[in-house]
């Protein structure tokens, strides 16, 4: 398959909104990534170009929790082009990453990253697991080696 995948870095320009489709989360922000350049002794700001980007599933959950307007990003994903016709019948597009990846661009500050834990089946949700907290996976190994307590008769 010929994609154009890309990574691209910037600030998060609008609220995440998260809709069904096709019985899968969709979660879509606009990122806008502005080039500077030092130039006779003083950075210059270039044309910010803007990014729709979409993700879906998990990502577009894990999207949704963690990331807000005004937060640096970077994201990586599939770039495609949505065509459509507006009412007045004149034809337009608009390009659009499906991110594979997004997180906090750390060159901008620092994040705390909570993992998710996946349960076995297809199609399981997500469980969010605190720091310290221990997955299901590992509480079931915890408790099949502790000790039996006795039972009070």
């Amino acid at each position: 398959m010929n994609d154009t995948t890309l990574t691209l870095t910037g600030w998060v320009g609008s609220d995440v909104t998260v809709q069904q489709a096709g019985g899968h989360a969709v979660a879509t922000f606009r990122v806008g990534s502005t080039p500077r350049r030092f130039r006779d002794g003083a950075w210059v700001s270039g044309n910010t170009t803007w990014f729709q980007v979409k993700a879906w599933r998990h990502v577009a959950e894990h999207v949704a929790r963690s990331v807000h307007r005004g937060d640096p990003v970077i994201v990586q994903g599939r770039l495609t082009v949505e065509l459509w016709e507006r009412e007045d019948g004149v034809s337009v597009s608009r390009h659009v990453v499906v991110a594979s990846a997004v997180g906090h661009d750390l060159a901008h500050g620092t994040s705390a990253f909570t993992k998710a834990v996946r349960t076995p089946h297809e199609g399981a949700e997500d469980r969010v697991v605190s720091p310290g907290q221990q997955s299901p996976a590992e509480a079931t190994t915890v408790l099949a080696d502790a000790p039996q307590a006795p039972h009070a008769a």
